[in-house]
């Protein structure tokens, strides 16, 4: 019985293994830079950039239909232009970057919502907007992959400098000039990693496999590669035990796995033994000198 509920499924149905190979794929990439954005207190940009992306695939769509390359191709250049834009802003008024950033991605979400009703369906608008992981084929998984090993191999080698920089960004400067070009190539990875959730949980969810395993981390561990690890297993965990619960019940695929996530983000709020509420409570014993 528990064989054929957790297990089974994988067994049988190949669109199940390619879509558990498609969420251990985004945990190994997102769920490292998920840590960096709340760690450099960007988890609200990175929501901002997943709806920044809108506008790029949806003229992919328009063009295209329902094509991969089209579709991510125009994506990770609406992604870029945003981020851009909106720093340009930043810097020549003085708008901050975070209200600049909120301000293009409401446009960006609303124009995008617009091109794909223009052209689709209302089930073509809920496949752009929360992605359907089930139905991922060879190709987008392929195309998943080799992000995640994109992303992998840029944040190792930027990841002292942006390390560094996530702790005391001024040191970084008086030693280094690694900052700026390590942050550029951050943001990089962040719109790579949005558009590859995009192929899986939509627009609306693809930053949820990024921010929400990184807060399940901050209540178990203050060491950074002890929170990147954590990260990483409740990314999976969640992405694996999303996809039973979906093939089990009638809940999509999608805000499955977010729903998962957030179980256990609360129990890791309650329970966390940094900073949960039940060890505040209930603190144990200081060592006495």
């Amino acid at each position: 019985m528990i064989y054929d509920a957790l297990i089974g499924p994988f067994t049988e149905f190949e669109f199940m293994r390619r879509a558990l190979a498609a969420v251990i794929a985004l945990s190994l990439a997102g769920a490292p830079i998920g840590v960096f954005l709340m760690l450099r207190r960007m988890s609200l940009v990175g929501d901002a950039m997943a709806h920044a992306i809108l506008p790029g695939a949806a003229v992919g769509f328009l063009l295209s239909g329902l094509n991969l390359f089209a579709m991510t191709f125009g994506g990770l250049i609406a992604g870029f232009a945003v981020a851009i834009l909106a720093g340009v802003v930043a810097r020549s008024t003085g708008l901050k970057e975070d209200a600049s950033l909120a301000t293009f991605y409401l446009a960006s979400l609303a124009l995008g919502v617009t091109i794909v009703s223009i052209k689709g369906t209302n089930i073509d608008l809920l496949h752009v907007l929360f992605g359907n992981i089930l139905a991922m084929d060879d190709q987008t998984l392929l195309v998943v992959a080799f992000n995640a090993t994109i992303t992998l191999l840029v944040l190792a080698v930027i990841f002292r400098p942006l390390v560094i920089e996530s702790v005391d960004p001024l040191f970084l400067r008086t030693v280094s000039r690694a900052g700026g070009p390590a942050h550029l190539a951050f943001l990089a990875l962040v719109v790579v990693n949005l558009v590859n959730g995009f192929q899986a949980l939509g627009t609306l969810l693809a930053v949820g496999l990024m921010i929400m395993p990184a807060g399940i981390a901050r209540f178990w561990s203050r060491d950074l590669t002890a929170m990147i690890c954590i990260a990483v297993i409740a990314a999976a965990v969640s992405g694996y035990a999303g996809l039973v619960l979906s093939f089990q019940t009638r809940v999509p695929s999608g805000p499955a796995i977010i729903l998962v996530a957030t179980v256990f983000y609360i129990v890791s709020v309650l329970f966390g033994r940094i900073g949960g509420l039940v060890r505040q409570m209930f603190p144990g014993r200081h060592l006495e000198a």
